[in-house]
């Protein structure tokens, strides 16, 4: 099957398990948006939900979060994974966009990924979920479903992100990311994953890909 025909068989059945994906970061705005995303940085979403509230509450717009010291902001995001890095970066962020940006989130790729703790994954989810603008974000999750389901043999995220904007539609590109965000974490896990069991994994995947994978779960299993 050519990639494409597995795109669109994808999309179909991504389509009919998450017709409308919500976004998973609690926000108001695209500044707290952005926030969220830096905070998630190996940090799960469900705990940066529940740490931005105060930190919001504290800091809603980017010159209340450069009002703030370091130190208070670190110890709003105590319970985030790298939270003293984290808390320098927003507060240097808000820095810039209040005194460079008018005190807003800028919707420019080059803008965001100048600023501290933003590359272009968190710059690609800010501009799909905030703006509204064409953006396919690749993160190490939906790295790895792209190179599980075939659609994608890029060693690194880059060439995965210019894998999948070829083969899905561009008006597509932020739901399809969400949709495999979602699927990811419940039907096509990291560790221990049976190809062979997953909705889509089990016909997209190679043979050679199943036995792969399954040669590292038995490694896996025997160091317990």
């Amino acid at each position: 099957m050519r990639r494409a025909e597995k795109a669109e068989r994808i999309r179909h059945q991504l389509d009919a398990l998450y017709p409308e994906p919500p976004i998973p970061l609690d926000h108001q705005d695209p500044f707290t948006l952005l926030v969220a995303v830096v905070l998630s940085a190996r940090t799960t979403d469900k705990k940066v939900n529940e740490v931005t509230p105060a930190l919001f509450a504290a800091a809603p717009t980017p010159a209340a979060m450069a009002a703030l010291e370091v130190e208070q902001i670190r110890t709003l995001i105590a319970e985030i994974g790298l939270a003293p890095q984290k808390a320098k970066r927003l507060r240097e962020t808000g820095r810039i966009l209040a005194e460079q940006h008018g005190g807003t989130v800028p919707d420019d790729f080059a803008a965001l990924e100048a600023l501290p703790g933003v590359g272009h994954k968190t710059a690609s989810v800010v501009i799909a979920q905030a703006f509204g603008r064409p953006a396919f974000p690749v993160d190490t999750h939906v790295h790895r479903l792209a190179a599980r389901w075939g659609l994608s043999n890029g060693r690194n995220v880059e060439q995965t992100e210019r894998d999948l904007k070829a083969l899905f539609p561009e008006d597509a590109w932020a739901k399809v990311h969400l949709q495999m965000i979602f699927f990811g974490r419940e039907h096509c896990p990291a560790r221990f994953h049976d190809l062979s069991a997953c909705p889509i994994c089990a016909w997209s995947a190679t043979k050679k890909r199943m036995a792969e994978e399954q040669r590292e779960n038995d490694r896996l299993r025997k160091r317990g």
